[in-house]
């Protein structure tokens, strides 16, 4: 245990954690199960161009969440591009700025403009009360963002869709195999996107997927996924190559085989650092709610930097140091970057409690990769940061890093 903050490898000391350990390192669940997949595709010679593994892997990933449709993509930010473009969204969508920027960017590629909105404090998604605040003649429609896995308050913003007529869409990268309502994740508003990205509980390298009960919307994304081809030869649209390949839902396929164990190891790791850090003032370990299923992707902090007298970039800074590569999440805010922080009209409302948020928020490491005893020395290491939080802030003001 360090004794003095010169001990802190920021300082001088050295390191606490030889191997550092990452927010987001992949889970890879049983390589022979992958391996034997990889080598039958290569004996098929069969990679791409909807194969057999990626049908199995779609009708897994329905199955699982329970929905009639699942359209695999070669990414998750595709995925939600060719979504927004078969529902014909245009004008202006309302979405939360506290989001990865792709929700945003799916947009403004296609040229639309995203219209933020601020989030509720309590659960960090998008504040449904707002929203209606924000539409104009120009909306066409909502996307909400299940942040943490944790679900939007769904019922209140498909109210909004429907009186107001508009197209709801639900960005669920974070969401795989939660549940809202009793329902799961998957099966609300017009249709969901699921990312695949290696950082994600369920990964295929990198992939995603469009999930709806619409039978004609689940067919034009299919048509979109492949360039427009209804068949061998005869094109029907317009679309674009977003095929997922075989080896990437091979990927996915050993991957679900391991799920359970994943959430399994991502609650074990929950309820370490909450049981480890649940004394600690100024420190809040994000709850999650039983009843939603949850798959405990993330482990995230809020930081109080007046109770901790320390910021949470203090706090970042002092954990990379010791090779803990904790994250700020979704840091600065999606309406504070380019090209849309040069657009104020974007921002439909003051975004108080986004702007609040991400000056708190930090993310922990967590995942397959992470033991119970790292996690005793990342804690360790915070309550250490916490208890000489006004030295540390002092000296990091004098001699900033970041």
């Amino acid at each position: 245990m360090k004794k003095s903050i010169e001990d802190l490898a920021l300082f001088g000391g050295r390191p606490s954690v030889t191997e550092k350990l990452h927010v987001g390192r992949p889970n890879i669940g049983t390589r022979e199960s992958l391996l034997r997949r990889i080598n039958d595709l290569l004996d098929r010679r069969w990679l791409t161009n909807h194969g057999p593994f990626v049908d199995e892997f779609e009708q897994h990933i329905a199955s699982l969440v329970h929905v009639k449709h699942c359209i695999a993509i070669c990414n998750g930010t595709l995925a939600l591009q060719i979504l927004i473009r078969a529902l014909e969204l245009k004008g202006e969508v309302i979405v939360p700025s506290f989001t990865f920027v792709a929700t945003a960017h799916a947009l403004e590629w296609q040229g639309i403009t995203p219209v933020f909105c601020d989030i509720d404090p309590r659960t960090h998604n998008l504040d449904a009360r707002q929203v209606e605040d924000l539409i104009t003649s120009r909306t066409s429609g909502i996307i909400g963002v299940h942040v943490w896995g944790r679900p939007c308050d769904v019922n209140s913003l498909t109210t909004i869709a429907r009186k107001r007529n508009l197209r709801l869409i639900f960005d669920g990268a974070h969401a795989l195999n939660c549940v809202y309502g009793g329902r799961h994740v998957g099966n609300f508003g017009h249709a969901e996107m699921f990312s695949f990205h290696a950082t994600k509980i369920l990964n295929t390298f990198e992939g995603g997927a469009v999930v709806t009960n619409d039978d004609d919307l689940a067919r034009t994304v299919r048509l979109m996924r492949n360039f427009g081809f209804a068949d061998y030869d005869s094109v029907v649209s317009v679309g674009i190559n977003g095929k997922m390949s075989e080896v990437c839902a091979a990927m996915g396929l050993a991957s679900l085989e391991s799920l359970d164990e994943f959430t399994t190891v991502n609650h074990r790791n929950y309820n370490a650092y909450q049981e480890r850090l649940k004394n600690v003032s100024g420190l809040d370990v994000v709850p999650y709610d039983e009843s939603e299923n949850p798959n405990y992707q993330y482990v995230v902090l809020e930081v109080d930097a007046d109770v901790t007298q320390i910021t949470r970039d203090q706090l970042q800074a002092v954990l990379w140091a010791e090779n803990i590569l904790a994250r700020r999440y979704f840091y600065p805010g999606c309406h504070q970057v380019e090209p849309y922080i040069s657009r104020p009209f974007s921002v439909g409302s003051p975004l108080t409690h986004t702007e609040y948020l991400v000056k708190r928020v930090l993310c922990l490491p967590t995942g397959t990769t992470v033991t119970i005893e790292s996690i005793d020395e990342i804690c360790e290491i915070i309550c250490f940061a916490i208890t000489y939080g006004a030295q540390i802030r002092h000296r990091l003001e004098r001699h900033p890093i970041l």
